[in-house]
């Protein structure tokens, strides 16, 4: 299959395009910058705010991944949100846009959203069929989600998979989180009684293959794993995993000071379950905490 992948140089696009090639597939990438790609690969220059896709990037191409946005891991001012709303929203519009105008469009785009879709909202167990929350990241996923799902309109079958908190050797969220806790440092985030919707590199990337391969999934799927933890759990078990104490718990409003508006990401509790890929036959690599950890750090 001939499989084009946007976001292909982020830490979940560069293992989804290792996976796929190992699997045979050809990959077209679009990227800001097209450079020197592997063996199987090839790259088009793409500016996703600004314009569709080039006309020959889509010779052949029977399905996509789409993966890019600005990242969300920095102080959110005007300008930040801006970008993150508009690389997601607008990035989408125009990927679909181009799809449209192709005489054959691909067979399904599997579109990042993410678990922010749902807003902060405490024990509630969470699925696929839940309703979108309130704040910032929740507007934004409802209205990436939205424009991805304009390709249905021309016969594209798409899936949304909402993303959860990647944990990967390469980089990342866990990254950032391993030297303090190396320091001893490291402690839980305000109450730390929040959800914490996590999932293995390896199962997200997984759960995309599995997506675009399974006709049966058309709309939303969880990108977490089954063994969701509070945070308060989870730095217990990252300080277990790296013989560490855990000390010193951030308090909420020292994270509100010392991150703005984006607080709101690490404070909101998401109790949210990948009901979706459990229903249609996908197996977990990683589906508990520890054991995750454990290979993750000797990685």
């Amino acid at each position: 299959m001939k499989i084009l992948v946007t976001g292909a140089t982020g830490l979940i696009g560069k293992a989804v395009c290792r996976t796929l090639i190992n699997d045979g597939h050809q990959v077209v990438i679009l990227s800001r910058r097209a450079t020197q790609t592997s063996p199987g690969m090839t790259a088009f220059r793409w500016e996703p705010e600004r314009e569709s896709p080039p006309v020959e990037a889509w010779e052949g191409v029977e399905a996509v991944i789409h993966l890019a946005g600005e990242p969300v891991a920095a102080r959110w001012t005007n300008e930040t949100k801006r970008r993150i709303r508009d690389s997601r929203v607008i990035g989408t519009r125009n990927l679909v846009a181009g799809m449209k105008a192709l005489g054959q469009a691909p067979e399904s785009l599997i579109a990042a959203s993410a678990v922010g879709f749902y807003g902060d909202r405490g024990d509630e167990v969470l699925n696929e069929s839940s309703p979108p929350g309130s704040g910032f990241l929740s507007e934004v996923s409802l209205e990436w989600e939205a424009e991805a799902a304009r390709a249905r309109e021309f016969g594209v079958r798409v899936a949304h998979a909402r993303i959860g908190v990647v944990l990967s050797p390469e980089g990342g969220a866990l990254e950032k989180m391993l030297t303090p806790f190396k320091l001893r440092l490291g402690g839980r985030l305000g109450s730390g009684r929040q959800w914490f919707p996590w999932i293995h590199l390896d199962d997200i990337v997984g759960i995309l293959r599995h997506a675009l391969m399974t006709p049966a999934i058309n709309g939303a799927i969880n990108g977490v794993a089954p063994g969701i933890v509070t945070n308060e759990e989870f730095t217990r078990e990252l300080a277990g995993a790296l013989n560490r104490p855990v000390f010193f718990p951030v308090p909420e409003f020292a994270l509100r000071i010392l991150m703005g508006e984006m607080a709101e990401v690490v404070l909101a509790s998401q109790r949210v379950v990948p009901q979706v890929a459990l229903d249609k036959g996908y197996q977990f690599r990683c589906p508990n905490l520890r054991p995750a950890l454990d290979a993750l750090l000797k990685s």
